[in-house]
């Protein structure tokens, strides 16, 4: 959530005419993370986050909008987006595909304790089977196509140790067979900072723009890889063990998904190390923008591999 395209209380406040949800009193953008311009937006009547989208495509964006509409349907805490007084999600402001969403209550969390990772687990597992009944499919915008783009666009910024970690890497996970795990729609992108906490109770899922289809196994790992790992980047079994338990305890994981679990681990690493790569060498202009260090998820990565099968499962 960084700022790329400023908006004017002036634009904001014509653009919110539509809208039956009072009118501004505060905008306020917001600088954390790296893909869309967002703010806070206060009106007579609420607080809500505005996102204008930088680089998806207009079609795609009716996926991640509905999705969110599901699930908060479906009593999962998402920020349902805002529709306009025509009855549509999806605006214009500054240029840009804009939406506006419920600001949901609640701070992230950066150093969970197993209770919560327990409770992340459940709550993961919720959304996976929740995303099972939604009716519109997109594929993984993050996935094996794009690591095979991507890899090939910052391969010549890396060092040759780098360059042939990536290499390696590339070559074990297109030898991985997929097919045998279940599959439906994931978030794709549940670091810590996207889970709000109200108390000691879930106050918020966000950020929903990385979402599509892939192995539900893989956004496991995701959301594993960040918040089950040390300070040097290993797992740390208690943790671990938690949330995959509170995971398992709704949806059962499969011996199939647990042979796939270190290769998984490792494609979620993978796709961190090279989203951030491409930040880092090959970065947009933008008025706030955040831009995450590569190295933690090479280095990840390489403590994945070194791993091998001995990484931590739910029994």
């Amino acid at each position: 959530m960084s700022v790329f395209t400023p908006v004017t209380p002036e634009a904001l406040s014509g653009w919110l005419s539509n809208y039956a949800i009072g009118r501004l009193v505060e905008l306020r953008g917001i600088a954390a993370g790296v893909q869309n311009s967002n703010f806070f937006v206060t009106t007579s009547l609420g607080r809500y986050v505005l996102t204008l989208f930088e680089t998806l495509p207009r079609a795609e964006l009716p996926f991640y909008l509905h999705l969110m509409a599901h699930l908060a349907r479906h009593g999962l805490p998402v920020p349902a987006p805002i529709a306009d007084l025509d009855n549509e999600y999806l605006g214009t402001l500054s240029g840009k595909p804009a939406v506006l969403v419920r600001c949901l209550s609640g701070a992230s969390d950066m150093a969970p304790d197993a209770a919560r990772c327990t409770k992340m687990g459940t709550m993961l597992a919720g959304l996976h089977l929740a995303g099972q009944r939604f009716g519109r499919r997109q594929i993984n915008p993050r996935g094996p196509a794009w690591r095979a783009l991507t890899a090939q666009a910052v391969r010549p910024h890396l060092p040759p140790d780098e360059q042939a970690l990536l290499d390696a890497e590339m070559a074990f996970q297109a030898g991985i067979d997929t097919a045998r795990l279940p599959e439906g729609v994931i978030h794709a992108d549940l670091f810590r900072d996207n889970l709000l906490w109200d108390g000691a109770d879930v106050g918020g899922v966000i950020d929903f723009y990385f979402a599509g289809n892939d192995a539900l196994l893989f956004d496991l790992a995701v959301t594993v890889n960040d918040w089950c790992s040390t300070a040097d980047g290993a797992l740390d079994p208690a943790r671990t063990h938690a949330l995959l338990a509170g995971y398992h305890l709704e949806r059962p994981l499969t011996a199939a998904e647990h042979a796939a679990w270190p290769a998984m681990l490792r494609a979620a690493a993978l796709r961190f190390w090279l989203s951030r790569a491409e930040d880092f060498h090959l970065p947009r202009d933008g008025e706030m923008v955040q831009v995450k260090d590569p190295n933690v998820y090479r280095d990840l990565l390489r403590l994945r591999v070194a791993a091998g099968a001995a990484v931590p499962w739910v029994d």
